[in-house]
């Protein structure tokens, strides 16, 4: 399936700003992720998130996530990210027309 959100937030900044939409594939079947993809994400302390996948952890079934802005949260803070708490992986993604 597919889903569109807005992005709210500078934790990937310059890359995807505040009011950027991103194309969403979701899947319960998992997502082939690799280091560099950007996912959405459910975050039991912080709520959703966006972020770059940082490494893979196969056998714990999660991920390790980082932002591109130095003010974005810190990997540690995060801690691992369960696959069952990604809501997608970034397909597409939708730049705020310039003003």
């Amino acid at each position: 399936m597919l889903k569109i959100i807005k992005v709210t937030g500078e934790s990937l900044s310059p890359f995807f700003l505040s009011g950027d939409y991103v194309l969403l594939r979701t899947s319960s079947r998992g997502y082939n992720l690799k280091n560099g993809d950007v996912v959405v994400f459910n975050h039991p302390q912080f709520g959703r998130l966006i972020k770059q996948v940082q490494s893979i952890e196969p056998t714990a079934r999660a991920i390790r996530v980082k932002g591109t802005h130095p003010a974005s949260l810190d990997p540690i803070q995060l801690g691992s990210i369960p696959f069952s708490d990604i809501i997608g992986k970034v397909i597409w993604h939708i730049k705020q027309p310039l003003r």
